[in-house]
């Protein structure tokens, strides 16, 4: 079957899995809201169905690029998004609550269609990532950060349920925050899908620390700007000859060692969830705890602590070993070294550190409850930061992913 036609079928398949994961999520309602039975059968049939068709898109994949389609973060989100739902499948089929796959679905929908906003291209692995040790470590992270996730979604579960969204205190105020963050997160899928739908494309140029011209091309217009750059615009469709050309400056000049046009792209998700969140606040006059609360009337809170702890209980040692051990493996024969404090090897000990902390508070201070449900949030925002932020707008040796 020729390449093109491999593609297809894998991006099809993905497209298909985005689907059946959206129309999963009805009879997961309603077997929340109900005790029969044939509403979570058919939830769960649609999940499975929906799961196996994104690892379809994952192993035809990997069969056109040679190598585990995981090395960029395209590759890497639809990767996490997928081994999300897998994760769910195993604790689903020991606890049998199908309110977490109400909740853990978003979730992953929301990941599938974030990932979908970057470059999908199946290109050649530059020579650091040229090794079986990546396609290990890479691997392993993910897997380890979907089971981590899990406790971010009973955690979530387990605050709804427990805090009086009607009150005012600090409580309600940080999960609703949390409750934005996800809303920013349809901004940046919405502003991103409308200006690449009027094919938006302006082009930066400026010197970088080495005394040498790149440049930026932005699908936004531009609020931050590289320190002391100049707009420019492609000579052909390569993307690699430019001209000079008078067009819109940017607002905001920052340091050249941040990645202005990603920084900017960010900024844009914040603008837009902002304005969408306003919007759900004024339609709907209430918080979004306020809606969701209702979904959580049948939910056993000691039953979705003990899952928080499970899912870390099993997590972290697999993100100590990909995390760190793998990683220091890979760092040693790619750049001859084990580490060397590069922001994502930073952010990588940090989560480590973070969730070491977790079980030493669980089971040495006993811990549990609601404190387990923030530090399984928090933790949860220790991956999405690792894995996005810093992966997107801080310059360093992983920032071709």
């Amino acid at each position: 079957m020729a390449f093109n036609s491999i593609i297809s079928i894998s991006s099809m398949s993905l497209y298909f899995s985005f689907v059946i994961y959206l129309i999963a999520i009805i009879p997961f309602g309603l077997a929340v809201k109900s005790t029969k039975k044939g509403a979570i059968r058919l939830a769960i049939t649609l999940t499975g169905i929906g799961f196996v068709a994104q690892l379809n898109y994952f192993i035809l994949r990997w069969i056109v690029s040679g190598h585990a389609p995981v090395s960029n973060l395209y590759e890497f989100l639809t990767f996490f998004g997928m081994m999300l739902v897998g994760s769910f499948f195993v604790i689903f089929y020991i606890y049998r609550q199908a309110i977490i796959g109400l909740f853990l679905l978003p979730v992953s929908i929301l990941i599938i269609a974030y990932a979908s906003m970057f470059a999908k291209e199946v290109t050649p692995l530059i020579p650091a990532l040229q090794s079986n040790w990546l396609t290990i470590h890479v691997l392993t992270v993910a897997i380890a950060s979907a089971i981590l996730s899990i406790s971010f979604v009973t955690g979530l579960i387990y605050l709804i349920k427990k805090i009086d969204p009607n009150k005012k205190d600090k409580r309600v105020f940080f999960l609703e925050f949390i409750l934005y963050l996800l809303v920013v997160v349809v901004g940046f899928i919405v502003i991103t899908t409308a200006f690449r739908t009027i094919d938006y494309a302006v082009s930066y140029e400026y010197e970088n620390k080495e005394g040498q011209i790149q440049y930026y091309d932005y699908h936004l217009p531009a609020i931050v700007v590289p320190a002391n750059s100049n707009t420019v615009k492609p000579l052909d469709k390569t993307g690699y000859s430019y001209e000079s050309a008078d067009q819109y400056p940017g607002l905001i000049e920052i340091p050249i060692n941040i990645e202005a046009s990603k920084l900017n792209t960010i900024i844009w998700s914040f603008l837009t969830g902002t304005i969408l969140y306003g919007l759900l606040r004024i339609v709907t006059r209430k918080k979004i705890a306020q809606l969701l609360r209702p979904l959580t009337n049948k939910v056993n809170l000691t039953l979705m602590d003990e899952i928080s702890y499970r899912a870390i209980l099993i997590g972290f040692p697999l993100f100590a070993l990909g995390g760190l051990f793998f990683a220091m493996i890979w760092a040693h024969l790619a750049w001859g070294r084990f580490w060397g404090w590069d922001p994502k090897e930073v952010w990588a000990l940090i989560t480590f550190l973070f969730y070491t902390a977790f079980l030493h508070f669980r089971i040495s201070k006993g811990w549990e409850g609601e404190r387990t449900a923030w530090l399984a949030i928090i933790g949860f925002g220790t991956i999405v930061f690792n894995q996005v932020f810093v992966n997107l707008v801080i310059a360093g040796l992983h920032s071709y992913a």
